[in-house]
């Protein structure tokens, strides 16, 4: 879900663990920027599982992100959800509509990711 060219996790060898320290790296406006995010939780469920971030004070905005993947056993429909709540840091004022996109254009992404995972 984060393997997107533009957008990339590292180190994608950190395990989805509670205080699991991880970098979203992102390529924009023609250059790269690291966003620092710590796993704030994890929900492994039998039909549910996901993890929530908090974002570090290296990232450019602050607030949390939740990834989730669940399956209906009802009628066997599977739902990838990201649940984000954030504000924009200091930098990221300056550029706050900018940054809407890219929110928007990675949650797009995040879920065609998805479907090419489980195709």
């Amino acid at each position: 879900m984060f393997d997107l060219g533009w957008v990339q996790l590292f180190d994608k060898q950190t395990p989805i663990a509670d205080g699991a320290t991880v970098a979203v790296v992102v390529n924009h406006l023609g250059f790269w920027s690291m966003n620092a995010c710590r796993i704030v939780y994890v929900i492994d469920e039998p039909e549910r599982f996901g993890f929530a971030y908090g974002t570090l004070a290296q990232h450019a905005e602050r607030g949390e992100e939740r990834f989730t993947v669940e399956w209906n056993r009802k009628d066997e429909t599977v739902w990838y959800d990201i649940l984000a709540a954030s504000q924009p840091g200091p930098m990221e004022r300056l550029g706050y509509p900018i940054a809407r996109r890219l929110q928007k254009r990675f949650a797009q992404d995040s879920m065609k990711a998805m479907k090419r995972a489980v195709s």
